[in-house]
């Protein structure tokens, strides 16, 4: 059994400090890294990014709307052009830090609402493939499996990966549960971390109405932002580990290498 750890990081702004990125940065195996539109500045842009190279950790692009006011998790009408093109935008501002850090965007993630948008939005998610694809059409882009993102990804010829929240709810239908909703954020390390090992196995786990439902990943995401997130993520990979699971960057698939954090 192997799996991916990724946790979204570089997102404080300024003198703003938020999250432990250093912690989390010791413990998993990829870094969505804010791009600046939703969090994240250039100091922080490049010295999140020279971090995670000294450590091994993969990088991603954690591409948002352009919202800093509400953190990325306001549904924005964008219009598709303009999307391609603030997608392309923060491609090539992380881009340039991994290049000076001796490394590179390795995949591509969205965040927020644009995450959650593009699950459903048409236009959208075929705003944000054509951007990853114009950048590199051999770069891999990681979200929700079933989503129309990945769905139109893969017909792109983008290499696609699956993810699964360590601490989010799940509605019957495989989805997120809405931040706004009681319940859609889960704080119990040990429950967590019983919860990925099931996911990792193949079994399936609980969705907020009690029903039981499968998701299938190649990533476990544990949020940075999350009361208590270095404690859960260490709570995952020890239970993980334990039950003889690899954890490495779901990533190393595409590029060939294969080795273990």
């Amino acid at each position: 059994m192997r799996i991916d750890l990724n946790s979204d990081l570089g997102e404080g702004f300024g003198r703003w400090v938020f999250g432990d990125d250093q912690a989390l940065l010791s413990i998993v195996t990829s870094a969505n890294v804010a791009c600046g539109f939703h969090a994240g500045d250039p100091s922080v842009l490049r010295r999140t990014a020279f971090d995670a190279a000294a450590r091994g950790v993969a990088v991603g692009a954690h591409v948002s709307y352009r919202d800093l006011a509400g953190f990325g998790r306001r549904f924005l009408d964008v219009p598709a052009a303009e999307l391609t093109d603030e997608v392309l935008y923060q491609l090539g501002a992380l881009s340039t830090f991994t290049r000076l850090a001796g490394d590179r965007v390795r995949y591509v993630k969205p965040h927020g609402a644009l995450y959650n948008a593009i699950v459903h939005h048409e236009g959208q998610a075929a705003a944000v493939v054509e951007a990853v694809h114009a950048f590199d059409p051999g770069l891999p882009v990681l979200g929700l499996a079933g989503s129309r993102f990945l769905r139109l990804a893969e017909k792109a010829g983008l290499p696609v990966y699956r993810e699964a929240f360590a601490d989010r709810a799940y509605t019957p239908e495989g989805t997120l549960v809405s931040r706004n909703e009681p319940g859609s954020v889960l704080h119990d390390p040990r429950e967590i971390a019983d919860r990925c090992l099931r996911i990792v196995r193949g079994e399936p786990v609980q969705a907020i109405d009690g029903t039981w439902i499968v998701v299938e990943a190649e990533s476990l995401c544990v949020h940075g932002d999350s009361p208590g997130a270095v404690d859960i993520a260490r709570t995952v990979v020890e239970r993980l580990r334990t039950a003889g699971v690899v954890l490495a960057p779901f990533t190393e698939k595409t590029s060939g290498v294969d080795t273990e954090r």
